[in-house]
C-alpha cells in the first residue's frame, strides 16, 4: 500500500491503570472510526509517568508481554482491523523490567516487541531505577499496512537508532513518548526544549527519507507539565501535523509511503554513505590514537 492512515492518540493519564487502558481503548476506537489503519499510543499509557520518583511499589505496575494488556488490545485490533502500537511496562522476570512497546497487527496477531535501548536518568525521569536497557536490538515489524520501526522516547535523540531501524526497512518511524517541562521553567526554556525535541526527530525524517510519527502525553504530573505537541513529519522533515501542548487529541494523518522513494532518489543520502569510514562511531569517545 502506498498510502496509510496513521492515528495519533495524545492523552492524559490517572493513577488507575484499568481506567487508563479503557480510555486508550476508547480513543483507539475513535481513531478507527476516523479511518486510522495504524494507531500509536503514547509511552507508558496505562499509568501516570511513575519514573518521577524511585519507589519500589511502582514495580507492581509492570506486567508480562504478551500479557493482560496485549491480550485485550489484540482483540481490539482484530475487531477494528487496525494495527496498534502499545507502550507498556514489562515484567520480564523477577527483578528484571523493561520499557517495552508491543505491536499488534490488524488481525490481532502479536507481532513482537521492542525494548527501549537508551535509558535516561535525570531529575524527574529516573528510568534507570526501573528499566534494564533493551537487549533485542532495533526492530521492524511487517504489519498489514506498512513495515514500521518503533523506538521509544529517549531513543528519539539518537540518530544511530533511527538510521539502523531505517536501514532494516522501516517505512515509518514511530516514537511513543513521555516528555515534559518542569513547571518551574520559563517560557523561553520551554520553547527551546520543545523545538530541540521536534527538530532532532525531523532530522531523522530527512536523513533517512521516512515519515516520523511522535506521540506524547499531556497533563501535569508531579511538577512536570507533559508538553504534548505530538507531530508527524514527512520524509523531508516537513511538519504535517502538530498537536496542542495541553489538550487531548485523536488525529488521523495520511502518509504517502511513495514519498520515500522520491526523496531518496533526488537526495541520495543512502547512496553516498561512506560506510567504510564509520568504524569510529562504535567508540564512546575518540580521544586516543
Amino acid at each position: 500500500m502506498s498510502k496509510v492512515q496513521v492515528g495519533l492518540v495524545q492523552m492524559s493519564c490517572t493513577a488507575d491503570k484499568q481506567q487508563n487502558l479503557q480510555k486508550a481503548i476508547e480513543k483507539v476506537r475513535e481513531a478507527a472510526q476516523k479511518g486510522a489503519q495504524i494507531v500509536c499510543l503514547q509511552e507508558l499509557f496505562t499509568s501516570l509517568y511513575f519514573c518521577d520518583v524511585e519507589d519500589y511499589d511502582n514495580f507492581k505496575l509492570a506486567e508480562p508481554i504478551p500479557g493482560p494488556s496485549t491480550d485485550e488490545l489484540s482483540k481490539l485490533a482484530a475487531e477494528l482491523g487496525v494495527v496498534i502500537i502499545a507502550s507498556l511496562f514489562e515484567k520480564r522476570a523477577q527483578g528484571l523490567y523493561h520499557n517495552t512497546t508491543a505491536v499488534l497487527d490488524a488481525d490481532g496477531q502479536y507481532l513482537g516487541k521492542y525494548r527501549k535501548m537508551h535509558i535516561p536518568d535525570d531529575p524527574g525521569f529516573y528510568e534507570k531505577f526501573y528499566f534494564t536497557p533493551g537487549d533485542l536490538g532495533y526492530k521492524v515489524f511487517k504489519t498489514k499496512f506498512a513495515t514500521i520501526g518503533v523506538l521509544i522516547c529517549w531513543d528519539q535523540w539518537y540518530p544511530e537508532a533511527a538510521r539502523i531501524t531505517a536501514l532494516m526497512g522501516a517505512e515509518i518511524l514511530f516514537y511513543p513518548t513521555a516528555i515534559g517541562w518542569a513547571t518551574t521553567q520559563d517560557a523561553d526554556t520551554n520553547t527551546e526544549q520543545y523545538n530541540a525535541w521536534q527538530t532532532i526527530q525531523r532530522s531523522h525524517s530527512i536523513a533517512n527519507a521516512v515519515h516520523v510519527v511522535s506521540v506524547n502525553r499531556v497533563g501535569e504530573e508531579a511538577g512536570v507539565e507533559f508538553w504534548g505537541g505530538s507531530f508527524v513529519s514527512n520524509p523531508f522533515g516537513k511538519v504535517m501535523y502538530q498537536a496542542s501542548h495541553s489538550e487531548e487529541e485523536v488525529t488521523i494523518v495520511e502518509l504517502d509511503l511513495n514519498k520515500t522513494d522520491h526523496y531518496r532518489t533526488h537526495w541520495p543520502f543512502l547512496r553516498d554513505r561512506r560506510i567504510d569510514s564509520y568504524q569510529p562511531i562504535t567508540k564512546r569517545l575518540i580521544d586516543e590514537d
